[in-house]
């Protein structure tokens, strides 16, 4: 797999590491070591992904992220700190389409930037319709009683998951693995975190299909299924 890396990492000995990984798997690579840099690389390069680091001088990684998505749908992973839960929430509701956890093997960086890769280049135009929920999987575009709504990056793949499985109870763990494409080892309440920010983003006269079952996970309900 070919394409252009940008890496936005302030630790230059990790930056240029994962630098030279990516350049042996066949991309072309970049290295920016703060925020404002990365941003000003991203638009000058439109690459065809970026690994972002959380924690950034000038411009942190969450504000940049925010920037990026505003006006492009570029592929991003974050790295985030081993025990940051809570950042790891933050940086998938910014945008990111998946994150590392710092330390890391180079060539799990590799292994999950080919499979974002993948489903982005692999993806057509698809449009759920459930109830009165319309996503457009190709533009990021989801609609509730034919109103938009705004929602970020993590939340449409969770809906999307949702809308996919209709009256199915998903565990958490089937939760992750069907949305993120990796395991979020005790990672539970950022889910749930996720999953009670869809509901309120999509709820409408007091229509809510996502339910919870005790004691199993949650369920999409779709009275025609």
């Amino acid at each position: 797999m070919s394409g252009t890396v940008l890496i936005i990492e302030d630790d230059k000995r990790i930056a240029n590491w994962v630098k030279v990984y990516f350049e042996r798997a066949g991309f072309s690579a970049e290295v920016a070591h703060d925020g404002e840099a990365g941003l000003d690389l991203a638009r000058f390069l439109n690459p065809d992904l970026i690994i972002l680091d959380l924690m950034l001088p000038r411009l942190d990684g969450v504000d940049l992220c925010r920037i990026l998505r505003r006006d492009s749908d570029v592929p991003i992973i974050m790295l985030t700190a081993r025990e940051a839960h809570v950042e790891r929430v933050i940086g998938l509701n910014s945008g990111a389409d998946d994150y590392i956890v710092k330390p890391f093997d180079p060539e799990e960086v590799i292994a999950r930037a080919e499979a974002v890769l993948r489903r982005v280049r692999g993806k057509t135009q698809q449009i759920l319709s459930r109830n009165n929920i319309t996503l457009n999987e190709t533009t990021k575009s989801v609609t509730v009683n034919e109103e938009s709504v705004d929602l970020s990056q993590a939340q449409i793949a969770l809906l999307s998951t949702f809308m996919r499985h209709p009256n199915q109870v998903l565990t958490r763990d089937q939760l992750i693995s069907l949305t993120f494409n990796h395991g979020f080892q005790g990672f539970d309440r950022a889910i749930d975190s996720q999953v009670a920010r869809l509901r309120k983003q999509i709820n409408r006269d007091s229509r809510q299909p996502i339910q919870t079952v005790y004691g199993a996970g949650y369920k999409f309900v779709v009275a025609d299924e």
